[in-house]
C-alpha cells in the first residue's frame, strides 16, 4: 500500500510540474512575395519566395530568432539561412548577442530589405547580392539605445567573421571580379576579425529623423598568403525622416544611404591574359529614395495609395575586370490591401557603364516594369 501510495505522490508531482506554467513564447512571422517582371527582351514571373522567421523568448532577458529564406531559382528551390541568434538583455540599454545576425551596416539590410518593408519591387543598385558593403555575418554583438535628453540614440559594436578577398586565384570562384570582397562567410579565413559598428542619433522630440554613421575594419586575406596583411576599411551613412505634412493631408518617408569599401593597394591576377594587375579598389554605391501617402484624405481608395520615387548609384573600380558605373531611376505606385500586404507597380530605367554589369553592354539603358505582390505575416 506504501509503495502504491509512494508512485500516486510522484506520478501526481510530475503532473503537477508539466502544467506549472513557465515563461516560454514561441511565435512564427515572416514574409513572401511573388510578381511579374517585364524587361527589353524579356517577361517572367518571379519570386514565389518564402521567409519564416521563428521567435522564441525563454525568458523575459533570453531570446532567440532565426530566418530561413526559400527561394525559387533557375527551376530549382533554395534553402538559405539568412540569421539564427540568440540574444540576452543585460539591462535596459544594452543587449548582447550571438550568432549569424543582419549587420548594423548602415539601415537598408537590417531594417528595409523584407518585400513587403522595401517600398519598390526591387532592391538599390549595390545594395543586394554582390554589393557594396556586408548585410549579415557571423558574431558577437552589443547593441542598445540611450536617452539624449529630448534626443535618443542608438549604438552596436560587434565583432565578426567578417570579408574575405577574391584573389583571383580560385579557378571555383569568378576569376575576372580579383579584388571583390566576399561576404556571409561560415568560417573565417584568417585569425583576425573584422571590428564595426553603428551610431544613431535621433535629434528630434519625436524620434522622426534619424542619422547614422557606420564603419568596420577588417584584415582579408588568408593565413600565410600575400594578402594576409591586406585590410579593407568601410563605412556607411544614413537617413530616415517619417512626418505627417498637414496641407498634403499624408506622410512622407524619406531614406537615404551612402555605402563605401577602401581595400589597400595590391596586384591581382588577370585571368584574361594571366599576368598581375593592380588598380585603386574603391567601391560605392548610394540611393536616395522618397514616398508620400495620401493617408488622411477622406476617400477610402486614395488613402491606401503609396507614390515612391527612388535614385540609386554603383561604382565598381575603374581598371578592374569587374569595373561598373550604374544609375537607376525607380518610380512606383503601391497600393496597401492592409497594413502589411502591398501590391507593387513600378517602372525603372537603369543605365550601365564599364564591363562589370551582368550581361549589360557598356552604355546601355535598361528599361523594366515590375508587379509584385508581397506580404508580412
Amino acid at each position: 500500500m506504501k509503495k502504491v501510495l509512494l508512485i500516486m505522490m510522484v506520478m501526481g508531482t510530475m503532473l503537477f510540474a508539466q502544467s506549472k506554467p513557465g515563461q516560454s513564447r514561441f511565435l512564427v512571422r515572416g514574409y513572401a512575395h511573388s510578381g511579374l517582371e517585364i524587361y527589353k527582351d524579356e517577361s517572367s514571373f518571379v519570386g514565389g519566395s518564402f521567409n519564416p522567421i521563428f521567435l522564441w523568448q525563454q525568458s523575459d532577458r533570453l531570446l532567440f530568432e532565426a530566418e530561413l529564406e526559400f527561394e525559387l531559382e533557375n527551376g530549382e528551390t533554395h534553402l538559405a539561412l539568412e540569421y539564427a541568434n540568440m540574444s540576452y538583455i543585460l539591462n535596459e540599454y544594452a543587449t548582447l548577442r550571438l550568432g549569424k545576425f543582419l549587420l548594423p551596416f548602415g539601415t537598408f539590410a537590417e531594417r528595409l530589405h523584407p518585400a513587403w518593408i522595401n517600398r519598390l519591387p526591387s532592391r538599390p543598385l549595390g545594395f543586394g547580392h554582390d554589393g557594396v558593403g556586408p548585410a549579415r555575418d557571423l558574431g558577437i554583438e552589443l547593441r542598445g539605445g540611450l536617452p539624449l535628453g529630448d534626443a535618443k540614440m542608438n549604438y552596436s559594436v560587434y565583432v565578426t567573421n567578417g570579408p574575405s578577398l577574391n584573389d583571383g586565384l580560385n579557378p571555383a570562384i569568378e576569376q575576372e571580379e580579383a579584388g571583390m570582397l566576399l561576404y556571409d562567410n561560415a568560417e573565417d579565413n584568417n585569425k583576425n576579425k573584422a571590428v564595426g559598428g553603428r551610431v544613431g542619433f535621433l535629434p528630434l522630440s519625436n524620434s522622426s529623423m534619424e542619422i547614422g554613421f557606420s564603419g568596420q575594419y577588417a584584415k582579408l586575406g588568408d593565413n600565410e598568403s600575400k594578402y594576409e596583411d591586406l585590410a579593407a576599411l568601410l563605412y556607411a551613412v544614413d537617413f530616415s525622416y517619417v512626418s505627417r505634412v498637414s496641407f498634403l493631408n499624408g506622410v512622407i518617408d524619406v531614406k537615404g544611404q551612402l555605402n563605401g569599401v577602401n581595400v589597400d593597394n595590391a596586384d591581382y591576377f588577370n585571368v584574361e591574359d594571366s599576368s598581375m594587375y593592380s588598380f585603386t579598389n574603391n567601391s560605392q554605391s548610394y540611393y536616395a529614395q522618397l514616398s508620400y501617402r495620401p493617408a488622411y484624405v477622406s476617400n477610402d481608395f486614395f488613402k491606401d495609395l503609396e507614390f515612391v520615387g527612388r535614385y540609386s548609384a554603383l561604382t565598381f573600380p575603374d581598371g578592374a575586370l569587374w569595373e561598373s558605373d550604374q544609375t537607376q531611376y525607380a518610380f512606383g505606385v503601391n497600393y496597401w490591401i492592409d497594413w502589411r500586404t502591398v501590391v507593387k507597380l513600378s517602372y525603372q530605367v537603369s543605365d550601365a557603364g564599364g564591363h562589370g554589369n551582368e550581361g549589360e553592354e557598356a552604355g546601355e539603358s535598361t528599361d523594366a516594369i515590375l508587379l509584385h505582390w508581397s506580404f508580412g505575416f
